[in-house]
């Protein structure tokens, strides 16, 4: 009895652990990842540093931007944080 009583509040405090910080940021990476996997020419993208732009070219994992003045910038694939707008007649 005393076992449980020493041991059950960590296991506790796991679980807690568990399903209020871990899962939550699996769930996220994945979703990031996907998205990432499902870049299209076309896209209009937003950075981790902030440039917008639209996808240009994409390869195995670098992704070419055309931003607003026409020039064109190599970025890897993981460097895209959101799609703000997909390519047009794409759902």
């Amino acid at each position: 009895m005393d076992i449980l009583a020493t041991i059950g509040p960590l296991v506790i405090m796991f679980v807690l652990f568990y399903f209020l910080l871990i899962r939550p940021q699996q769930k996220r990476q994945k979703a990031v990842n996907q998205m990432q996997n499902s870049l299209k020419k076309g896209d209009k993208v937003v950075t981790i540093g902030g440039l917008h732009g639209f996808v240009d070219a994409i390869d195995e994992d670098k992704v070419v931007i055309k931003c607003g003045d026409g020039s064109r910038l190599t970025y890897d694939r993981q460097a895209i944080r959101e799609v703000t707008e997909s390519a047009p007649g794409t759902v």
